[in-house]
């Protein structure tokens, strides 16, 4: 199955484009030497390959989840332009 002038003629016309006729036959021809690529690979022999995801083996590279002694308020404060009310006062953004 190939695609026509009038198939790109079509497309273009979804996505409002105007295409003159030299770059419609230009993308014609593109388009079908991407599906002529395509159809190679259904010549491959793929019996017995496991589908995978990725090409690679993939390890959870993250950390340990552990529980640490953290800063206390005051601590974290301390050196904070503005504090209020155990919080960091920022400008308002919206007025």
């Amino acid at each position: 199955m190939g695609i026509t002038v009038k198939d790109v003629e079509h497309v273009a016309n979804l996505a409002r484009l105007d295409l003159s006729e030299q770059e419609t036959e230009q993308f014609t021809g593109q388009l079908n030497a991407i599906l002529q690529y395509a159809d190679k690979l259904n010549e491959l022999e793929t019996t017995g390959v496991e589908p995978t995801s990725h090409v690679l083996p993939l390890f959870n590279v993250m950390r340990d989840d552990e529980v640490h002694v953290s800063l206390s308020i005051e601590e974290v404060l301390a050196n904070a332009p503005e504090e209020e009310d155990g919080q960091f006062k920022v400008p308002a953004v919206f007025e």
